[in-house]
């Protein structure tokens, strides 16, 4: 049996027609790799949220909009892009979730920003501004989503490093904020050569890794990126066969 991965929705905010919809991308990365993903609209009640949680056997966060400044204890200080507070709300009370009950979890571009941020840790609101000798990391509308922006340099001993089995690496950019403070049990895995962090994961060896990056974009011609979502689908399948028959949480 396929494990079910969730993708938390985001509201669409340029549409007169209130809906919830998801990137084709992140579903198609998770079928490849084995998974049955599915979609979870934008919720607020939170006993809801945990029995869909008790069927689930992975959690991936992806990309979209900022993060409002207040969730990580600062003012706006910039102009800021689609912020949507529902699913801000919903996403940071889905991580803390997701590390209480050890629900494997990848989070990609704005994903790894709201993971770092619900575990308490703080975000550049916008990189030009805040990072004036940064590279150019948001090449959104001006390159394919396969155009290769910039360097890695990966933590080879971290377990992003033996996922991708490299220590450098070429990927696409398309986010114009960043973290700054590291979350508390976070470690840092890869960076971008001006020292923009690329990437997490939590220290204490349990499957939650957060990317700057955009793998699901680069699977059809990048092995390293397949073996991530395929890493990813094994750690939930993994869950799915300790908790089978599934228990539902408290």
């Amino acid at each position: 049996m396929r494990p079910l991965i969730a993708i938390p929705c985001q509201g669409n905010l340029r549409s007169r027609y209130p809906r919830f919809c998801a990137g084709k991308r992140y579903c198609y990365a998770l079928h490849l790799a084995g998974a049955a993903p599915v979609l979870l609209p934008l919720h607020s009640d939170h006993s809801a949220l945990l029995e869909m949680m008790s069927r689930l056997d992975g959690l991936l966060l992806s990309g979209g909009g900022d993060v409002a400044p207040h969730r990580f204890g600062e003012t706006q200080a910039v102009p800021l892009r689609s912020v949507d507070p529902p699913r801000d709300e919903m996403e940071l009370w889905l991580v803390r979730q997701a590390v209480e009950c050890d629900l494997p979890l990848l989070a990609i571009c704005r994903g790894i920003q709201v993971l770092n941020v619900a575990l308490g840790g703080t975000l550049y609101q916008d990189i030009k501004i805040q990072l004036p000798e940064a590279l150019r990391h948001d090449l959104s509308g001006d390159y394919p989503r396969t155009h290769r922006g910039h360097a890695l340099q990966v933590a080879p001993e971290s377990r992003l490093g033996r996922i991708l089995g490299c220590n450098t690496l070429d990927v696409n950019s398309f986010h114009h904020q960043c973290l700054k403070q590291v979350a508390p049990g976070m470690q840092v895995t890869a960076r971008a050569p001006d020292g923009v962090i690329e990437g997490v994961e939590l220290a204490d060896g349990r499957f939650m890794i957060g990317v700057q990056w955009h793998p699901e974009d680069l699977i059809d011609t990048d092995f390293r990126m397949r073996n991530l979502f395929e890493a990813f689908v094994e750690a939930a399948e993994m869950r799915s066969v300790a908790n089978s028959p599934r228990h539902r949480l408290a």
